[in-house]
């Protein structure tokens, strides 16, 4: 609780009920992107009285905080997940909808060597691969 109370007064937000109990089902649950709708099922499941707007008013905050990134992928709603501070890009398995992560540090350096062939250099950027599974193959 102590943590949460440091991560929203750093952050410049005002310690309120709705804030900790959305940022502690973020820093607690196991899926790393939640809808709004996600987020609100889980309040409710935890007998929360707290309403669809004040999440998606908290989410925004959150996001312009720096607390969490949003995600808008393809044929689907906004997704959000803890920020922090480790860039990685992702999959989106176009069969199940989940949301697979990965680092690659040999995409990275390709990536600055394109921009820097082209007379720039990365300031931001975002990677999202559409897939779907291999026949017969193996996934981890």
């Amino acid at each position: 609780m102590e943590q949460e109370t440091q991560e929203l007064r750093k952050a410049g937000l005002k310690v309120t009920h709705p804030r900790m109990r959305i940022l502690q089902i973020f820093e607690e649950d196991g899926a790393r992107h939640m809808t709004a709708e996600d987020v609100y099922k889980k309040l409710l499941g935890h007998q929360e009285d707290i309403g669809l707007a004040t999440v998606y008013r908290v989410l925004t905050q959150f996001e312009a905080a720096g607390i969490l990134s949003k995600h808008n992928f393809e044929g689907g709603q906004a997704v959000y997940e803890l920020d922090r501070g480790q860039h990685h890009d992702h999959m989106i398995d176009v069969d199940s909808g989940k949301v697979i992560e990965f680092v690659s540090e040999e995409i990275e350096r390709l990536q600055r060597e394109i921009a820097a062939r082209h007379g720039y250099e990365i300031q931001d950027h975002s990677l999202v691969m559409y897939v779907r599974p291999l026949k017969g193959g193996n996934r981890k």
